[in-house]
């Protein structure tokens, strides 16, 4: 594990990082009205949200802490935040290169990156007792973290995410990882993010949903982190992330005890629902929800239906 430097929870990002997130925040309105909170990570500046109350202490006794995957940003889980605000702590994290936070051109962008970064907000905050909410690479990186530190997770929920090898990469991913054209389509295009407004969800986005999920990626800049996400699937032994990924299988069995919820959207083509079966190898005890009218953004899909699933879950295991 790598050491995290001295925090700067409090400190501002520089002022590009600031104005790009003005500008994406000036597209989405009322749509995202979460106040803007910024922390220094080993990787760069990370944007996050923090809503909800909180003990006389500072920080809440059961904090809901939210981790996307690529192409998203906290934006996705925005109705979490307003679902749970009102009871609960809830934060979500814009990962280094994603959302609003900083996107360094020049970062490693690999899986231990991104434990790092918020493995360091998790213990600047002082965060116990943790329910993590997992998407896509969310379930690595949050796993990543809840393996490093179990004592401070309460509760896992998860959702279309792993945190294991995969044995097959879909045809329409493998395609975005050649070195050329992977870049090109990507970073030069958009096409990832444009692909996942359409292909990642059962039913047509709303015009606000769409804006939402493509507003901070504007430019080949803007893109890195979802060419480097791609190119970091370690499909075999080698790969700069294959030892960590090892590291967080093998680390889930200190997490058995901890009550696990999956929602599964189950028209996901990446995420199928044979990674459910995956996950219960790991969690016998995990208790199931297949959303049959949902695909892989089952929060755009089916947010009531997921709301409630993941209230009912909180509610059984307080």
């Amino acid at each position: 594990m790598s050491a995290a430097p001295p925090a700067e929870s409090s400190a501002q990002p520089p002022a590009a990082v600031r104005e790009s997130a003005a500008r994406t925040r000036a597209k989405l309105g009322d749509a995202y009205p979460f106040e803007s909170r910024w922390f220094r990570a080993p990787g760069g500046w990370l944007h996050y949200v923090d809503e909800g109350p909180t003990s006389p202490g500072g920080s809440a006794a059961a904090p809901l802490l939210c981790v996307h995957g690529n192409p998203t940003w906290s934006f996705y889980f925005r109705s979490v935040v307003r679902g749970f605000r009102d009871t609960h702590r809830v934060l979500a994290v814009d990962h280094v290169g994603c959302g609003l936070s900083e996107k360094p051109q020049d970062w490693s962008y690999q899986l231990a990156g991104h434990v790092d970064n918020l493995e360091a907000l998790v213990l600047e905050l002082d965060l116990t007792n943790i329910t993590l909410v997992l998407h896509d690479w969310g379930g690595a990186i949050g796993m990543g973290v809840a393996t490093r530190h179990p004592e401070r997770i309460g509760r896992i929920l998860l959702g279309n995410t792993a945190a294991f090898f995969a044995d097959r990469l879909p045809k329409r991913i493998a395609a975005s990882r050649l070195p050329v054209l992977g870049p090109l389509l990507l970073r030069g295009f958009g096409a990832f993010s444009q692909a996942a407004v359409r292909m990642a969800v059962a039913r047509p986005l709303d015009p606000v949903a769409k804006r939402g999920l493509l507003a901070p990626y504007r430019s080949w800049h803007d893109r890195i982190a979802q060419w480097r996400f791609v190119k970091d699937i370690p499909m075999q032994p080698g790969h700069p992330s294959w030892d960590e990924l090892a590291r967080i299988d093998a680390g889930l069995a200190a997490l058995r005890d901890k009550p696990l919820g999956i929602a599964w959207g189950m028209q996901d083509w990446c995420f199928t629902p044979a990674y459910i079966d995956d996950w219960l190898e790991r969690f016998p005890g995990a208790e199931v929800t297949r959303i049959d009218a949902a695909s892989h953004y089952l929060l755009e899909d089916a947010p009531l239906e997921t709301l409630a699933v993941y209230r009912r879950f909180l509610e059984e295991h307080a």
